[in-house]
């Protein structure tokens, strides 16, 4: 068993099919299927790729497919930039007329 009934875990699930979308959608929209993705409490044991139910933090009941356990935010703002730290710098040397370097 990957998740236990009560784990934190994202599942996944199709909402509707390219061909199911409404006509007044984007045209490239038109081609790919509505997914959806959600966290919430797992209601039974199971592994990865199983369909499963979640009850979410609001208390919606939802099924799809399990994804994760303990899921996290992976992104970020990238790598740091020299030269914006410097922005700052002289923004506030600027401002207020120096730059405190105690």
């Amino acid at each position: 068993m990957n998740a236990k009934s009560g784990d934190w875990v994202i599942v996944h699930t199709t909402v509707l099919k390219a061909e199911e979308r409404a006509p007044q959608v984007p045209d490239d929209t038109k081609k790919v299927p509505l997914e959806l993705w959600v966290k919430g409490f797992i209601q039974n044991d199971a592994n990865i790729g199983d369909l499963v139910n979640i009850k979410t933090i609001t208390g919606r009941k939802v099924s799809g497919n399990l994804l994760e356990v303990n899921p996290y935010y992976t992104h970020d703002y990238g790598k740091c930039i020299p030269e914006l730290l410097q922005i700052g710098i002289c923004a506030k040397e600027i401002l207020f007329g120096g730059v405190d370097n105690e």
